[in-house]
């Protein structure tokens, strides 16, 4: 019984490790590069976490409705190594997002490119084209 026991523990151990990749995904199971998209609006929210960055944008269509998009960057460590800081979007600025939109439609997508409120075009390292 102990051994029995000791076998299960020991294959539900070397499970566990494996789950954050089983929660991961590609690119092209959630993206559509064939669909790029340009959204400029203000930044809401901004999570520095692993396995992706992500940040979200306000958006005003023409009769003051306001649109949420999530948009999904690299992983912080790839962030830090282009540059980026924790700080470097701040709730209240004004970018534009260039990327490639969800295949389901909704208002996500997978940044290419950033704008930020100074004019500087930074590359939001996640996935390229043809991906």
């Amino acid at each position: 019984m102990k051994s029995t026991l000791a076998s299960l523990g020991a294959g539900l151990g070397l499970l566990i490790p494996a789950v954050p990749a089983v929660a991961h995904h590609s690119f092209a199971a959630e993206y559509d590069s064939n669909k790029p998209v340009t959204i400029t609006g203000t930044v809401s929210k901004v999570e520095w976490t692993n396995p992706h960055a992500r940040f979200y944008v306000d958006v005003k269509d023409s009769s003051g409705k306001v649109t949420t998009w999530n948009f999904e960057l690299a992983s912080p460590n790839v962030l830090t190594r282009n540059g980026w800081r924790r700080n470097s979007l701040k709730v209240g600025d004004e970018v534009t997002v260039s990327g490639s939109m969800a295949k389901d439609g909704a208002n996500l997508a997978n940044a290419r490119t950033v704008t930020l409120p100074d004019g500087k075009k930074v590359f939001a390292g996640s996935a390229s084209e043809g991906q």
